[in-house]
């Protein structure tokens, strides 16, 4: 059994690397070669850079393609740069756009490694005759009593779990993060020992293909007219404003409202796409404490029963986990079946399209995508 888990000699051991042209995966493909493996580097070009403007901090545009390509050629292994782009619009733009006129607030990073990385590229890795698929992310993957588990990364600060909640015990089989159990600075430091070009890349920021962090601009783009003016409306009823298009806001904003007058602060609290509406009022209104779930990606060993689990989750990818309990749930509209969290306390500014993610300590036990958020101890 060699250090990736496969009963193989280690230079009989393909690993297909995803090479984004950063200091992580470059690394991920160093430490690999440097063990002996038989790495093949593959970098994804994802989309037309007239929608997404080449930028500092973005992720495969022109310049990671030529990094990643520089970072395989220093380390002598193949690599091979695929065109994914109509893959990407299809499986990540454009659900992002639609998402947005859904009124949720989209994670199209979350879409991108369930699609078109861990679906996708994955398919082809196999094609190439590869014994795993290895990237750059800060999460560990943890052999259990009943297979591979998904497990938070090392490095806190770094941890990119939440965003992995969609990889199913199929993909996990198969995928390695090498990286997991490594600092940020020690993965620079590796970078630097391995003569890479890209020990001082700043790491990628904000969404690829989304320039200048404008999600408006992208959605419009995508989906012309979709920035028709309505009502900005408080929930007690009265008509407070108008604003240019549902798709400037999202779930617990309060800047940039452009209305005032009002002895407490305003919040989005909902938003009807239908109407054209955005629904305003204080803080107390944002409170939630049961979140329903749907698409639920369920890790554990034990299927979820009417007694429910307590887990720890977390609601959005910067928010510290909290204490719940999840409980199984039928189909919620034409949302496919899914779960519904009960919340030992509430929390604010749950944002359908965001993800919920459910921890046992440091283990990922599954998550699902957020359909709606509800305050029944108000009812």
């Amino acid at each position: 059994m060699n250090s990736l888990g496969i009963n193989k000699a280690v230079g009989a051991t393909r690993v297909v690397v995803a090479m984004s042209g950063g200091v992580d995966s470059s690394v991920t493909a160093a430490l690999l070669r440097a063990e002996g493996y038989d790495v093949v580097g593959i970098t994804l070009q994802l989309y037309d850079h007239g929608v997404a403007v080449a930028k500092k901090g973005a992720c495969c545009a022109g310049q990671d393609i030529y990094d990643a390509r520089q970072a395989a050629e220093r380390l002598d292994i193949p690599h091979y740069v695929l065109d994914y782009e109509s893959r990407f619009r299809q499986s990540v733009m454009e659900d992002f756009a639609d998402s947005y006129l859904r009124g949720e607030t989209p994670i199209p990073c979350v879409s991108c490694n369930q699609t078109v990385k861990f679906r996708d590229l994955l398919a082809t890795a196999r094609d190439l005759g590869a014994d795993a698929l290895a990237t750059g992310h800060y999460v560990r993957r943890v052999m259990g009593p009943e297979g591979a588990e998904l497990h938070r990364a090392v490095d806190r600060r770094r941890d990119q779990s939440y965003f992995l909640f969609a990889t199913t015990r199929e993909q996990l089989d198969f995928l390695r993060f090498p990286l997991g159990g490594l600092e940020k600075d020690a993965v620079r430091a590796e970078a630097e020992r391995h003569g890479l070009a890209v020990a001082d890349k700043p790491d990628s920021q904000d969404i690829c293909f989304v320039p200048q962090g404008s999600y408006a601009t992208v959605v419009q783009k995508l989906r012309p007219g979709a920035a028709d003016p309505g009502d900005i409306v408080h929930i007690d009823g009265r008509v407070l404003g108008r604003h240019e298009g549902i798709i400037h806001y999202t779930i617990g904003q309060r800047r940039g409202l452009g209305v005032g007058g009002e002895r407490e602060p305003l919040f989005v609290v909902g938003l009807e796409p239908e109407a054209r509406r955005v629904i305003v009022g204080p803080k107390a209104a944002l409170a939630t404490d049961v979140v329903v779930l749907r698409s639920l990606n369920w890790l554990a060993g034990a299927p979820l029963d009417a007694a429910g689990r307590a887990v720890q989750v977390k609601l959005r990818s910067v928010s510290e986990p909290a204490p719940a309990r999840i409980f199984p749930r039928a189909a919620f509209g034409n949302q496919g079946g899914g779960a519904e969290l009960v919340l030992e306390t509430p929390q604010f500014g749950i944002s359908p399209g965001q993800a919920a993610v459910c921890y046992d300590g440091d283990r990922v036990l599954g998550g699902g995508w957020i359909a709606a958020a509800e305050n029944r101890l108000a009812a």
